[in-house]
């Protein structure tokens, strides 16, 4: 059974990550671009991706108006005292899912940041399991945007977790 929202790549280029804090944008050059120009910038390496995707093994996979999607695998460094995935896991790909679906909308000349966001987590992933987790955008307006999200498992399409976001949006430059 597949995600009745999974979507295909939008680049085959796996992105580039962050060496450091001088690899970032600077506010005033974020605000140059819209959200969607950002995350495509991201996708396909002329930007650099986030640390933390490496960290927690996860990386952008593709970038729509409105959608975006992560995949990563969970590996034994992601584990709780149990052994089991650690549901920051869980959390911290549906929020970037989710928000960075919300960025797809954001106008050129405003950020958003995440406000609040609710996991649910359904079972437990299997250590070396692929997932796929989308997240998908419900509203966009001038203060706030919310999305929610899925991760489930690419081979069998099995759902692990859903979520929602709550975003703000913040106008920070004339555009």
């Amino acid at each position: 059974m597949s995600s009745p929202i999974s979507h295909a790549p939008t680049s085959s280029v796996r992105p580039r990550r962050t060496a450091g804090p001088q690899d970032l944008l600077r506010p005033e050059e974020i605000t140059q671009i819209s959200g969607l120009e950002f995350m495509q910038s991201i996708l396909d390496g002329r930007l650099p991706g986030p640390p933390i995707g490496e960290t927690l093994g996860y990386h952008l996979y593709s970038v729509e108006p409105g959608t975006v999607t992560f995949r990563g695998t969970p590996e034994f460094a992601v584990t709780n005292p149990m052994g089991t995935v650690h549901g920051g896991w869980y959390g911290t790909l549906l929020d970037s899912a989710m928000a960075c679906a919300v960025m797809t909308r954001v106008p050129k000349g405003s950020v958003y940041t995440t406000l609040e966001f609710k996991v649910n987590i359904l079972r437990s992933i299997p250590l070396g399991t692929e997932i796929e987790c989308i997240g998908l955008t419900d509203h966009v307006g001038r203060s706030t945007g919310v999305a929610h999200g899925e991760l489930r498992g690419v081979v069998d399409g099995r759902l692990y977790a859903t979520g929602s976001t709550t975003c703000i949006v913040m106008q920070t430059a004339a555009s």
